[in-house]
């Protein structure tokens, strides 16, 4: 158990000053923001900063804003020291992170991919059509009978995020979810939050948004892995990059299955898990999952020293 992975956060980790601190120490993560904003055609690094939240919580902003501050973070550490990693994986929209540190996806590339993916994501589906909840002290086989008994052959409910054996996020059309909601809590579940989002991530509802992001993604190459990237789709390890525009295509309607990513990186003998980006959500469901892996984060650059100390 003496090996290390990095992994990137996804939507929903996202905060107004994110990665300051590292633009305020770094040069490397200076010119990240520089490079973002050249991709994208619009200030990402000012918004990262300074909000507004409303502005930041945007679909198309939040997501090229997240890649961007953790890979200002990653290339910050890249500063300090030139370890490799035996393993990538990033949630959701962490795996283009994901992708990027691996050295397969060029960073400009990236954030231009992600813009569009929460773009197609938003326009994707109707303004009302879609739902998701998460679901708390449910089991798997429970929530995946809840889903299908609250689905017909026109609406959907999906397990879209398994978070943790407990923590599984269902999504897909209004009706099907709210009935899901309603037998969760029948069955037993300790809670089931609503969520205040108005795309269906990881649902059936995002095949339009899927066929378009495909057609971005058929214009980049994708280069060789430095190391694995074990992909949400399949959670298992990936080195084949002729393979990863089928699977980021897939990704849009499949579940993040997190809870099979991370007892893979345990069977891989991963022993060390470091999150580089905003936020701490990724290690706390990391711990919930296998309680004896060791953990970091390098949110800001304050954490930087621990994470060298571990690291060595």
């Amino acid at each position: 158990m003496n090996k290390v992975a990095y992994i990137f956060p996804g939507q929903g980790s996202q905060y107004a000053g994110m990665s300051k601190s590292f633009f305020d120490a770094f040069a490397s993560a200076r010119r990240t923001f520089e490079e973002a904003n050249d991709a994208l055609g619009f200030d990402v690094k000012k918004l990262s900063f300074d909000g507004p939240k409303e502005e930041l919580d945007r679909t198309e902003i939040t997501q090229p804003a997240i890649l961007a501050a953790s890979i200002a973070a990653l290339r910050s550490l890249g500063e300090r020291t030139d370890f490799v990693p035996a393993f990538f994986a990033g949630h959701s929209l962490g795996e283009y992170t994901a992708l990027v540190a691996a050295g397969s996806l060029d960073f400009k590339d990236a954030v231009r991919l992600v813009h569009l993916r929460g773009k197609f994501m938003q326009e994707g589906v109707h303004e009302g059509a879609g739902r998701m909840c998460a679901v708390l002290g449910l089991g798997i086989d429970a929530v995946l009978e809840v889903c299908a008994r609250a689905s017909d052959e026109r609406r959907a409910a999906v397990a879209a995020n398994i978070n943790s054996p407990e923590q599984i996020v269902i999504s897909g059309h209004v009706v099907a979810v709210d009935r899901a909601a309603v037998l969760a809590r029948e069955k037993g579940a300790k809670r089931v939050i609503i969520l205040p989002v108005s795309v269906p991530s990881h649902s059936p509802l995002m095949a339009e948004a899927a066929a378009r992001l495909r057609r971005e993604l058929d214009k980049v190459r994708f280069a060789a892995f430095s190391a694995p990237v074990i992909t949400n789709v399949e959670a298992a390890p990936e080195r084949d990059s002729s393979r990863t525009a089928d699977l980021l295509t897939r990704q849009l309607t499949s579940p993040v299955r997190w809870v099979d990513i991370t007892r893979r990186m345990k069977a891989e003998s991963v022993g060390l898990v470091v999150e580089i980006g905003p936020g701490k959500v990724l290690t706390g469901l990391v711990k919930r999952i296998e309680k004896e892996m060791n953990t970091a984060n390098l949110n800001e650059a304050a954490d930087m020293d621990n994470v060298l100390s571990l690291l060595r």
